[in-house]
């Protein structure tokens, strides 16, 4: 699988690298239609191995309205280096290769943003 920075200036290998807690991961995937169902199988045993891991809070799967094949994963961590600890786990990255050739990933790191009379941190 490809990953393409969202931000090519701050890709996620430079963002693991800074403590920060809590954070959510926000990655968008692009693939072939016909790569759907092997994406989604791919997708929910990285998930499984994810909610093992510590630090681990939620997640949730999205797909783009309409024809497009684009899906948006959001998951929450207790930190990054939670999130650090487990991207990097050598098991997971054994799994990469199990995506279909069609599939890119952007991943990027958040964090809450308070606005007042709005939303909290």
């Amino acid at each position: 699988m490809l990953i393409r920075p969202l931000d090519p200036v701050f890709p996620i290998e430079r963002q693991v690298a800074i403590d920060a807690s809590p954070v959510v991961l926000v990655n968008v995937f692009t693939l072939e239609q016909a790569d759907e169902q092997t994406f989604l199988k791919v997708w929910q045993d990285d998930a499984e191995f994810m909610k093992r891991q510590p630090g681990f809070i939620s997640t949730q799967l999205h797909r783009a309205v309409g024809e497009s094949p684009m899906y948006l994963n959001y998951a929450v961590w207790e930190s990054t280096a939670h999130f650090r600890a487990a991207f990097t786990n050598s098991e997971f990255r054994a799994k990469v290769s199990a995506y279909p050739s069609s599939a890119a990933a952007s991943p990027h790191l958040f964090q809450k943003v308070a606005v007042a009379g709005i939303c909290v941190a």
